[in-house]
């Protein structure tokens, strides 16, 4: 089943919401890049929380018939990336995130008006 790319973001938004992931941001770069229509930005406590919230997303998508067509850093669990064509999640431990910081990296992009956390 093919879900359009806002609803596969929101999808993913949910599923990590359901793991209690914070900072959550959806960065619009449709407009900026071919690579992708959303990036997805979530952080976890701990490698643990993160490979908990990777694992809850994916099975989410698996339930809508969706499989990453590639998964990262999932072993390490600092920054699991998860490509699912027209977005593509980070779920990082905030350090990671900070260090990054790929909101200023994206700078010319619009964050969505997605329901995030705090």
């Amino acid at each position: 089943m093919d879900l359009k790319p806002q609803a596969l973001a929101s999808t993913v938004v949910e599923a990590a919401e359901n793991k209690k992931a914070y900072d959550i941001t959806v960065l619009d770069i449709g407009n900026v890049s071919i690579m992708a229509d959303y990036f997805v930005l979530i952080n976890g406590r701990s490698t643990t929380h993160v490979q908990s919230i990777a694992s809850e997303i994916e099975k989410k998508l698996y339930e809508r018939g969706l499989s990453p067509r590639s998964k990262e850093g999932y072993n390490q669990g600092r920054w699991i990336l998860l490509d699912y064509g027209d977005v593509v999640v980070h779920i990082f431990e905030e350090s990671e995130r900070k260090f990054y910081n790929l909101e200023r990296l994206w700078g010319d992009t619009e964050v969505t008006g997605f329901r995030v956390n705090g």
